[in-house]
């Protein structure tokens, strides 16, 4: 890849997105090219080809999904699985039409099955049944990998997919309603410690900048604290303030800097090939689950996590864990072991990398 190599990150906006672009920029790539949802619905096959035709791009970073936690994922299962199939499949096939050179495909590590063996490697995917709640997003991506893989078999392209822990970092999805579990915790602590503070003028501006379900920081008191409470954000009987969690606080998690994964993303994309993963992979006759996990290979406990969140953004109250909530798979920790010898290790650890997603929310 080229510095004046044409590049299309599909999906900049996002957290995924937006520190890929970032840290293309950061190298020197100045011929970008990108497009929003409202300029380009990526569900739209015609309108995907047309972009593809007129713009030619030489290499393709697949970052734009439907994306969410556990209760958007298992609400909205519907719009999670065709949406995503949509918008992979086109570009995909775009991609081969128009001789894009190299793509990189991103997926998540919900692909492999729910009681899989710790730490996950690549080859354990499809060997058992997905965790229910995001099954169909997980469906929706193990068909992009295969996607990728059989075009490369059939086509003889270079599309490569790569499946990022659970990540975090700037321009993270804060709602409370559709957001992973880290950002969550970031805010309701944050809205708490308001709250702990007596600062209502605090909580106003976060609501002014993130209303929650339609209430923002110029309703009545009455109602933030209503909202809030829904939240699980709430003061006791007892004066003191708490912040619920779903579940019991035991699954295990790993967790990404999201600048970690976009610098290994870009590596991949200028250091490696299909072929190299193939032959790292040792498939033997049977090309298969030929893509690369990207992760620390390192795990906490969300009650660890949300510890470590409370103590960086100073609450002083009580966590509370709602355990009629459901958990999620139990534990998700991958192995990098093939990335790590291809040459890439991740540098933020996971109490710096809250450090600095605190600061960023903050000061947005």
């Amino acid at each position: 890849m080229e510095l004046d190599s044409k590049i299309y990150i599909a999906g900049h906006n996002g957290l995924v997105g937006s520190a890929i672009l970032w840290n293309l920029a950061q190298k020197g790539y100045e011929n970008i090219v990108t497009r929003s949802s409202a300029q380009l619905d990526l569900r739209d096959k015609k309108a995907v080809e047309a972009f593809f035709y007129e713009q030619s791009p030489d290499y393709v970073f697949l970052a734009a999904a439907k994306v969410g936690g556990i209760v958007a994922n298992n609400t909205y299962r519907g719009e999670f699985i065709y949406d995503n199939l949509m918008i992979q499949s086109n570009v995909i096939e775009a991609a081969r039409v128009f001789g894009v050179k190299k793509l990189l495909f991103l997926g998540s590590t919900c692909i492999y099955p729910r009681d899989c063996p710790q730490p996950i490697k690549e080859e354990y995917l499809l060997t058992g049944p997905l965790e229910y709640t995001n099954e169909p997003y997980a469906v929706a991506k193990i068909a992009g990998i295969k996607l990728c893989e059989s075009y490369n078999l059939q086509y003889g392209t270079n599309f490569i997919s790569v499946m990022p822990t659970n990540l975090y970092g700037p321009n993270d999805n804060f709602d409370l309603e559709k957001s992973h579990v880290l950002p969550a915790l970031v805010r309701k602590m944050h809205l708490a410690a308001c709250l702990e503070a007596e600062d209502f003028e605090g909580i106003r501006a976060d609501l002014n900048r993130r209303p929650v379900k339609g209430v923002s920081g110029d309703a009545s008191e009455e109602d933030i604290l209503r909202v809030l409470s829904e939240q699980g954000v709430r003061r006791l009987g007892s004066g003191e303030t708490e912040v619920e969690i779903w579940g019991t606080g035991a699954p295990m998690r790993e967790f990404l800097w999201s600048e970690d994964m976009a610098d290994a993303c870009v590596f991949v994309m200028q250091n490696v090939d299909f072929q190299d993963i193939v032959k790292l992979s040792d498939c033997g006759k049977e090309v298969r689950n030929v893509h690369l996990n990207i992760g620390t290979g390192k795990d906490v406990s969300i009650k660890q996590l949300a510890l470590m969140v409370k103590e960086v953004i100073g609450f002083g109250g009580a966590l509370t864990f709602n355990t009629s909530k459901p958990d999620g798979t139990m534990r998700k920790l991958t192995d990098p072991g093939k990335l790590n010898r291809l040459g890439w290790n991740h540098s933020v650890e996971l109490e710096e990398g809250i450090s600095k997603m605190y600061d960023w929310y903050v000061g947005g």
